[in-house]
């Protein structure tokens, strides 16, 4: 793994594709990348899982995906711990919404630029409040967009926290299982089509993005 890492952070040109066109959030996406090397990886995944669901643009799973590959072995355990400590972050994102949203919440969002679809979704919040969350928890659609709104829209605490366990725990498990059951033959994959993958993966990020104004 320590391998394909390294290749990923030496080609900047991916056939044509010029990898560091997308600015910060490229170079933030090899940083989480660059955990998995270090004997910090499973705190590091930890971390930012937590930090994800209110403020961190980076989804767990890239680190996710990398820990297991290298450990397939503990693959659930990686999962387990970007669930729990992903919806322990939701709920800092929920409370940042209901105490800090004027200080520290529109900030967040305008950082991410979506005040129109903001409120938005506290009009979802109205009929679909469990489904929405679900569907962010589970989907690249930006949790933590749906956690604050969640708290400054008075949606029920245990609405979040049930509809969050299930859409992320339903996401890592998924990465779990397929790391878990095909093992060597998923390191094999990475190791040839690693560049592509992580250009795919991190696409994934910007349209779960670009995904909320269409589907609010």
């Amino acid at each position: 793994m320590k391998q394909t890492l390294e290749r990923i952070r030496n080609h900047r040109v991916v056939q044509g594709m010029h990898f560091y066109s997308l600015g910060l959030m490229k170079r933030l996406y090899l940083w989480v990348l660059s955990w998995a090397d270090s004997k910090y990886s499973t705190l590091a995944l930890c971390i930012l899982a937590f930090t994800e669901s209110s403020f961190f643009p980076i989804p767990p799973d890239t680190l996710q995906l990398a820990l297991s590959i290298s450990k397939p072995k503990r693959s659930y355990w990686y999962a387990f711990l970007a669930s729990i400590f992903s919806v322990l972050g939701g709920i800092l994102g929920y409370f940042i919404g209901v105490f800090l949203f004027e200080s520290v919440g529109k900030v967040i969002i305008q950082a991410f630029g979506y005040q129109a679809q903001f409120q938005q979704v506290g009009l979802l919040y109205q009929s679909h409040a469990f489904l929405a969350i679900t569907a962010a928890a589970f989907t690249p659609i930006p949790y933590k967009v749906f956690t604050i709104a969640a708290g400054v829209w008075k949606i029920s605490l245990a609405t979040l926290i049930a509809a969050s366990v299930v859409g992320r725990s339903g996401r890592f498990f998924l990465v779990a299982t397929f790391t878990y059951f095909m093992g060597e033959r998923v390191r094999t994959l990475v190791d040839k089509y690693f560049n592509w993958l992580s250009v795919v993966l991190f696409l994934l990020v910007i349209m779960g993005y670009a995904a909320i104004k269409y589907l609010t």
